[in-house]
């Protein structure tokens, strides 16, 4: 056969692939989609959200290994890893990143300002200077909040302690999502003519000494989803127990690490809504023409045992208020 023959059907050949096969669906080459999650630290909450995004993109048909490349971090409670790691994923131009809490969406929301970025576990976006508004942001960035009503959680701690005039709250002033929510309790607890002792815990080895200044002073301790007190959970549960302060939370995780009951959002299934809207970008749409949401699934978990050691009986009708009960 001459040069001049082999090189047409070389020619033929390549065009066949790039034009024919692709016509009916017979491409040679799988499209590989690239996904990054990272998240401030790993807790319980925060490894439920990632575990709802991941089962989220196999359930839609995307399988690690095989069309989805998927890389996570965690930043180790440090803004500073977390800003590195931003800057990595920014580098490496995945189709899309998942930030798991506020500081990690910051981090990539200074990183990016072109890869579509979906955050989860993050109670206010506006406040946090990730959207400007809850309408579609027209920009890089949209998500899904994990705001509560705090008007019902108050609802729900006077089930538990009725007579409740002082409550506790032990905080990192460093994320923003603790001090919007100390805020707010400040103005709703005014109004129901109760007040906030807040407690301030830089460090997690800050938080249990933070609890204990509280005994005598608060009726119960109420924790948020602050990334900081929920790494260290199991030292504020001991210093609950043993000074019997009861120990109320926002997190449903929580209550099965030793608070008497939490109202709160099922940080899986907002994984899951998570990954809902990265699946809408991996097909096409743009992060800034989807608004930001919050999260759908909410539980009343109830410890007996954390109530029992805590020096607090439940009510029937808090019990039969609850999706799961821990004994």
């Amino acid at each position: 056969m001459s040069h001049l023959k082999i090189k047409l059907l070389s020619i033929v050949g390549l065009a066949f692939s790039l034009i024919v096969l692709p016509m009916y669906g017979l491409a040679t080459e799988k499209t590989v989609k690239y996904v990054a999650i990272t998240a401030i630290v790993q807790h319980p909450a925060l490894d439920n959200v990632k575990k709802g995004v991941e089962d989220e993109l196999k359930a839609n048909g995307y399988i690690e290994g095989d069309n989805l490349k998927l890389q996570y971090q965690s930043a180790q409670g440090s803004s500073a890893n977390a800003a590195q790691i931003a800057k990595q994923f920014a580098a490496s131009k995945p189709d899309a990143i998942v930030a798991i809490a506020t500081p990690s969406a910051q981090a990539l929301a200074a990183a990016t300002k072109t890869i579509p970025v979906i955050f989860t576990a993050v109670t206010d976006p506006v406040a946090a200077k990730l959207t400007p508004s809850w309408q579609p942001s027209h920009s890089n960035i949209t998500g899904v909040s994990d705001a509560l009503s705090l008007d019902t959680q108050l609802d729900t701690i006077l089930k538990i302690i009725p007579n409740a005039k002082s409550i506790g709250y032990v905080y990192s002033p460093s994320e923003v999502n603790s001090t919007i929510i100390l805020k707010q309790l400040q103005q709703l607890l005014a109004s129901r003519d109760m007040k906030i002792i807040a407690v301030p815990a830089q460090r997690t080895s800050d938080i249990p000494t933070a609890a204990r200044s509280l005994k005598g002073k608060v009726d119960l301790i109420y924790t948020t989803t602050d990334n900081n007190v929920i790494s260290a959970y199991e030292s504020l549960v001991k210093v609950a127990n043993s000074s019997k302060i009861p120990l109320i939370a926002s997190d449903p995780d929580s209550a099965e690490r030793g608070a008497i009951a939490a109202l709160g959002m099922s940080y899986y299934d907002l994984g899951r809504q998570a990954g809902k809207i990265v699946i809408r970008i991996l097909n096409g749409e743009k992060a800034g023409d989807i608004a930001p949401q919050v999260g759908e699934v909410t539980q009343l978990v109830i410890n007996t045992k954390a109530a029992e050691k805590q020096g607090v009986t439940l009510s029937d009708e808090m019990l039969q208020m609850a999706a799961k009960i821990i004994n």
